[in-house]
């Protein structure tokens, strides 16, 4: 059975990228009637706070992203503790007592040179009393894993090409001679990234690792690590990267682009979904009414090699398919979180939804029909127009038809046609050059407001 996971570090909210690659994971998972695992990648305990980790089942909750099991690595640090005294036994992890400072001298000083920045494995020379005095200092080792790339002599390094099929990517390689062995465990003996997560993907027998083109650099090493631990490396998949419409990388200080963020401002789930799916592959990015269509149309093989920029601009477009398709009963309990509601909030919904993007701009308009402020405009002639237009109102309740008897009346009174005609109209009466039909809009403000925002923009009194 095919196995996923979606691993976050709960130390912020998701982005649109993160989703990404959550939403690739749980689609393969069902097309293969798969299993989805959500790992949260918590190790960094003081960063982690359990405000993102509710954050985010809720925002998986809102993409329809159900995962079949949970797991938190913070619980299983006695497993990762097993698994590095087998390495350390074995001889596979080593310490090290070169400081941050050290390190990043002695890197400077090969780049110098034209050389690769590679770690020299000096720690592997140092004698127990080199190691005694060290800590006699204050200083605590850090553990880097010995990659097998020599023979014999681990300071004579030889090419050792790591190859996998990348099921994005195609085929791949990397000479582990080009890199340093890497660190799996701090000074302060917290784990990196690597170690919990090849152990955790091996005892929770994952099959496919669908993850971010950034961690192609980290394969080889970890392929190596499944190995060194007697298991079966799966198979990974690397999907191209979004970034900003600027071109700059996705981030979690990125707030306004994050699941929550996008939600709370009127976005529906299936344009999110749609956009973050399609975009940056050969497929056309179309709003499909539900995760099933959706489905129909996921394939990893489409996915484009190079990034892709993710657009707000292109995200308000798609979302306004969503929201015109919308019908009252569909956003009726969602529309009452605004505050619409009563007698006018169905006719309200079916006049203004061709005219917004998303549905927070709903709530503006509701605003602009019960606030008791007037509005400007800023020609005195045009101001002069709005206050004889009021002579010209159709008499008693008006309805859909009043626009336009209201508008022949004024056009046959003053000659204006066109913008010339109705703009002045609609800015004395929304404060806004567009928006919904006027014949529509006309009878939900009724006709005392009419009278009120004509009369006072026409004598200037705002």
């Amino acid at each position: 059975m095919i196995k996923v996971r979606f691993a976050p570090s709960p130390t912020g909210y998701i982005h649109i990228g993160n989703t990404r690659i959550a939403l690739f994971n749980w689609l393969y998972a069902k097309a293969h009637n798969g299993t989805f695992i959500l790992r949260y990648d918590d190790t960094d305990a003081e960063r982690s706070k359990q405000e993102y980790i509710d954050a985010l089942m809720v925002d998986l909750e809102w993409l329809s992203i159900q995962p079949d099991e949970v797991y938190y690595q913070s619980k299983r640090f006695n497993r990762y503790d097993e698994v590095a005294e087998v390495l350390k036994q074995r001889g596979l992890l080593y310490p090290c007592y070169e400081t941050a400072e050290e390190l990043d001298r002695r890197r400077k000083i090969q780049l110098s040179r034209k050389l690769p920045p590679v770690y020299n494995r000096d720690a592997l020379k140092l004698a127990l009393e080199d190691k005694k005095a060290f800590e006699d200092q204050g200083r605590k080792p850090h553990w880097r894993f010995l990659l097998p790339n020599f023979e014999s002599n681990p300071f004579q390094t030889k090419r050792t090409e790591v190859y996998w099929d990348d099921i994005v990517k195609g085929r791949q390689m990397i000479d582990l001679a080009s890199m340093s062995d890497p660190v799996l465990i701090r000074e302060d003996g917290s784990y990196l990234y690597t170690l919990p997560s090849v152990v955790d993907d091996i005892d929770m027998a994952i099959t496919h690792i669908i993850r971010g083109g950034d961690h192609v650099a980290n394969t080889a090493a970890q392929i190596t690590l499944f190995k060194a631990l007697d298991a079966v490396p799966p198979i990974f998949g690397h999907i191209n990267l979004l970034t900003t419409a600027s071109g700059e990388g996705l981030s979690k200080r990125n707030s306004d682009l994050s699941i929550r963020s996008l939600r709370e401002d009127g976005f529906e789930s299936m344009a999110v979904q749609c956009l973050a799916v399609l975009i940056g592959t050969s497929q056309n990015v179309q709003a499909y009414s539900n995760q099933d269509t959706l489905l129909k149309h996921f394939h990893l093989e489409d996915t484009s090699k190079s990034s892709a920029k993710f657009d707000v601009a292109d995200l308000l477009v798609l979302n306004s398919h969503f929201v015109h398709e919308l019908t009252y009963e569909d956003i009726k309990t969602r529309l009452e979180k605004f505050s619409i509601h009563g007698e006018q909030a169905e006719y309200f919904w079916n006049t203004v939804k061709n005219n917004i993007t998303k549905l927070n701009d709903a709530a503006l308009w509701w605003k602009i029909i019960h606030t008791d402020k007037s509005f400007d405009i800023i020609s005195p002639e045009d101001r002069v127009y709005a206050q004889q237009s009021v002579h010209s109102l159709p008499d008693g309740v008006l309805n859909d038809e009043s626009w336009k008897i209201w508008t022949t009346a004024l056009q046959e009174k003053t000659g204006r046609k066109g913008k010339a005609l109705f703009m002045p109209l609609r800015q004395a009466l929304t404060g806004i050059t567009h928006g919904p039909e006027m014949g529509k809009f006309l009878p939900l403000l009724g006709r005392e407001k009419v009278v009120k925002r004509l009369t006072t923009v026409g004598s200037g009194k705002l």
